[in-house]
């Protein structure tokens, strides 16, 4: 049985005559006849609401999302229980666009998708809670979802990709990589110790006020970096990688963040500006964290990539790394992971960009997935609860620290 985490708060449920009048609100084409399979997806897990359905085939029939990034850069990140309400006010408005878009009605579904973990905890409740009243109403098969199962399967719908492979999530709130052998099947060889490259990278993009920044006053903060450090030298400042005698596939970024905040205070002292301004130097900031940041996860990635092989887990010849997540849409870390996929010969994949962010779309093909392999389907919701903390698959990262890897330098010419 899921547990449900003593702060996960209350179930989000509207009342009897908002789902009726909700479920009363469609209007399809009776004489459709749908061949296919088809999954409602539903993800609430962080600060997105977003719903789409998609078919066996991987026909993407509707889908839909509300996002909250603009609300959350004015408090400066995310506040759970903001996210929560601009859930609780979009999610059915969501739910009937996907559905409306696809001409698919409830009831032709073959079954609904929801994430329930990891996330926060008062996001996952508002989603559950809404599907949870969608399959009880149409008696539909219910079919929990992992976010992170999700991120790494999506390449399988944009692509012919088969297991196993080499996954590499990267985004504000995760960070890890795992050998994906089946649907339902990973080996975890290494995860973030402390925090997620996304968000150390919103958190510097917020030191550095770049907010005030009149090119990136509407963008988030991981996009803000990458779109300054376009215009800065990454060679002004000397920011080294984190765990560099570490030879496992373990990420580290709390401590090059405080690194980096003692280098924005020294030169704000230099500049005379007080905390809050933009610094003269701050493309140059920009551009070298990401830089490190880019070799630290490179380095991470080719350390995993080389103990598959020995092991046996990829072939030699034609191994895939599938890099997803937000964080994987920043090209300069792609560019840095094409470096050591080169040198490996393996095959870097990235699902689009908007594949690569939170969406309904990768609930959808991940209920999919796990509907052809008869995997998780529940008839019986009782007792589902979310977990705002999850692990992914099986932990092998103690093994791959013993085997001591030592990964050959590359230069990092992006």
């Amino acid at each position: 049985m899921l547990i449900l985490n003593k702060t996960a708060g209350v179930f989000f449920k509207p009342s009897r005559r908002k789902i009726y009048a909700f479920l009363g609100s469609f209007h399809f084409h009776p004489g459709k006849l749908f061949l296919h399979k088809l999954v409602l997806g539903i993800e609430t897990s962080c600060d997105d609401t977003a719903a789409a359905v998609v078919d066996e085939a991987g026909n993407v029939l509707g889908e839909a999302v509300h996002s909250q990034t603009e609300v959350h850069l004015k408090t400066g990140g995310i506040i759970p229980p903001v996210a929560q309400q601009l859930h609780r006010e979009n999610i059915q408005r969501i739910v009937q666009e996907a559905l409306s878009a696809s001409e698919v009605s409830p009831s032709e579904l073959s079954a609904v998708a929801t994430t329930i973990k990891p996330g926060l905890a008062l996001s996952l409740g508002v989603g559950l809670s809404f599907s949870l009243q969608l399959v009880d109403q149409f008696k539909k098969p219910f079919i929990p979802i992992h976010h992170m199962e999700a991120h790494a399967l999506t390449i399988r719908l944009t692509n012919k990709v088969e297991f196993p492979f080499l996954v590499l999530l990267i985004s504000g709130g995760h960070c890890l990589l795992a050998l994906v052998r089946g649907v339902s099947d990973f080996l975890l060889l290494g995860k973030s110790l402390d925090i997620a490259p996304g968000d150390m990278l919103d958190k510097v993009a917020r030191r550095l006020s770049l907010i005030k920044h009149p090119e990136c006053s509407t963008m988030s903060g991981g996009k803000a970096i990458e779109h300054l450090a376009k215009q800065g030298n990454r060679l002004h400042f000397d920011f080294q990688p984190p765990m560099q005698r570490a030879k496992n596939c373990d990420f580290s970024f709390s401590g090059l963040q405080h690194v980096i905040d003692k280098m924005i205070m020294q030169k704000e002292k230099e500049e005379g500006i007080e905390q809050g301004q933009v610094l003269s130097s701050a493309a140059d900031i920009a551009a070298a964290v990401q830089h490190t940041v880019a070799c630290h996860i490179a380095k991470r990635t080719h350390r995993a990539l080389l103990f598959c092989k020995q092991r046996g887990f990829l072939h030699q010849s034609n191994a895939v790394l599938v890099v997803s997540g937000g964080v994987a849409s920043n090209l300069y870390i792609r560019k840095a992971l094409e470096i050591v996929t080169n040198a490996t010969q393996c095959t870097l994949l990235c699902p689009p960009p908007r594949l690569c962010t939170d969406n309904g779309v990768m609930i959808a093909w991940n209920g999919v997935e796990r509907l052809r392999a008869g995997l998780g389907i529940l008839h019986n919701t009782e007792g589902i609860r979310y977990e705002p903390k999850c692990p992914l698959g099986v932990d092998i990262s103690k093994e791959v620290g013993e085997a001591a890897i030592k990964v050959p330098r590359l230069k990092m010419k992006i």
